[in-house]
């Protein structure tokens, strides 16, 4: 029983120094290169912020197109300018939305698919800084040859720095950090996904 106590909490230690370093390390605190153009920007869809985003760098060309993946289906660029606000603005020959995505990795493997075709070696990935290192780790597997610029927004809900006084944001770490050790583990184990 006792061997079996301090196993369980060696594994609980082991899990919040884990969790620790992935909210203090691995979750970026800003946006650390701002000046890299690249061939394409991808948005990982799930939240106004990220949109938003995307857009304007699109518009301070950051990069010629923009791919937005794990956009719902029904959903086309008017809807996503309407609802980004007033202001923003795209042309339809510079914006491809995917449909196909459903998660992280499929946002990967849609991207890679759709950037197989167009000579894209390099892209800013836009998403929320608390996505940012599974993100990463997916694209890297899926464009293993290509430059990922790493470009995370701060939603205002997500309080990342004090996030010991927001139950909701550190609900949503501790979740955030469960699925990038599964998503570690997933890649040891099994053999990395063909493009569709």
């Amino acid at each position: 029983m006792i061997r079996v106590v301090a196993l369980l909490l060696t594994l609980a230690c082991a899990w919040a120094a884990g969790f620790l370093w992935f909210v203090a390390v691995a979750v970026p605190e800003s946006v650390e290169d701002e000046t890299t153009r690249t061939d394409a920007i991808v948005v990982l869809t799930g939240g106004r912020e990220r949109v938003n985003t995307g857009l304007a760098l699109l518009q301070s060309d950051m990069a010629g197109q923009l791919f937005v993946s794990g956009v719902p289906r029904g959903v086309d660029l008017a809807d996503i300018l309407r609802h980004a606000g007033p202001g923003q603005h795209a042309r339809s020959d510079q914006v491809v939305l995917g449909h196909a995505a459903e998660d992280t990795v499929g946002n990967a493997i849609e991207t890679a698919g759709w950037a197989a075709g167009r000579q894209v070696s390099s892209v800013r990935l836009v998403t929320g800084a608390y996505h940012m290192p599974r993100a990463l780790l997916e694209f890297r597997r899926a464009l293993p040859d290509a430059m990922i610029v790493p470009h995370p927004v701060f939603p205002d809900s997500v309080k990342s720095r004090e996030w010991w006084r927001w139950p909701g944001t550190a609900l949503l770490l501790a979740t955030e950090y469960a699925k990038y050790g599964a998503a570690i583990v997933r890649h040891w184990f099994l053999p990395r996904k063909a493009l569709p």
